[in-house]
């Protein structure tokens, strides 16, 4: 026999309300995509009541550990219930691969020591066979629904998709590693030695270059010919300017254009 949560729900003072009164939650790329796989795994009428939940600040806290979030949600009856979401968190070898990978890629590791997280740390994390965002999400409630995840379990999600929102690097210890932990593991590793800076120039004195300012830098007969290609990714321009305050459907431009740079470029290397 299913039981049901009847009535409305206690309301909460001081709960964790998210921002977002309708719509999408989640502002940043990496909470989007965290939303969209739970919108791809669970049952879109129970994250619909979630939403609702979240929205009404039912989540009174949670809790976030490697592998783990802990979090209560009021629901209507008296005690709030208990709600635990589970990932596979991983260990030292695993991350030490990581922090290598990304130590050894400047641009990477320029942008989490800045506070950033730099949209390729998806594609790194699954070259190495460790996805960043859970494929499935193994959620556990006391509630007398039946289903997973019942709402709310859903409304955690929710809630826990906005707080990555405010701190990036709460995913990544989600999957095992701190800030601290990480950033400090980042600063110990050497600074790549063979890595270009596309957007460097020398510098040399105007009235050292007097006799061929106007000179070409290269012979006329090539300049048709086909730069050589370097290391330089698709969509540096996107990285180098400001992006402009406009979103496509809650998505960020500078992230919606991105996979399309490359596309280009990929279809450029083709010809």
């Amino acid at each position: 026999m299913a039981f049901f949560e009847h009535g409305r729900p206690i309301e909460v003072d001081g709960g964790l309300a998210v921002r977002s009164r309708r719509g999408k939650i989640g502002e940043q790329w990496w909470s989007r995509r965290f939303v969209d796989v739970l919108e791809e795994v669970c049952d879109p009428g129970r994250l619909s009541r979630g939403r609702s939940y979240a929205r009404k600040g039912q989540v009174i806290d949670f809790a976030l550990a490697p592998g783990r979030v802990l979090a209560r949600v009021q629901g209507s009856r008296p005690k709030p219930y208990e709600v635990t979401i589970r990932v596979a968190a991983y260990d030292d070898a695993r991350w030490s691969d990581v922090i290598d990978a990304l130590g050894s890629r400047a641009l990477y590791r320029a942008a989490l020591l800045a506070g950033e997280m730099p949209h390729e740390i998806v594609d790194l994390f699954t070259e190495l066979g460790l996805p960043l965002f859970p494929e499935r999400l193994d959620i556990d409630c006391n509630c007398p629904d039946w289903g997973v995840p019942c709402k709310h379990g859903s409304a955690v999600l929710y809630v826990l998709a906005e707080a990555f929102d405010d701190d990036p690097f709460l995913v990544l210890a989600w999957r095992g590693l701190g800030r601290d932990e990480l950033l400090e593991a980042l600063r110990g590793t050497p600074e790549p030695s063979d890595v270009i800076d596309p957007l460097a120039i020398e510098e040399e004195p105007l009235d050292a270059r007097l006799a061929d300012f106007w000179s070409p830098a290269i012979s006329l007969g090539r300049l048709r010919e086909r730069p050589a290609r370097g290391v330089t990714p698709p969509e540096l321009l996107l990285r180098a300017l400001d992006a402009p305050p406009v979103k496509v459907r809650h998505v960020p431009l500078t992230d919606v254009l991105r996979p399309h740079y490359r596309d280009l470029a990929k279809s450029d290397a083709e010809e």
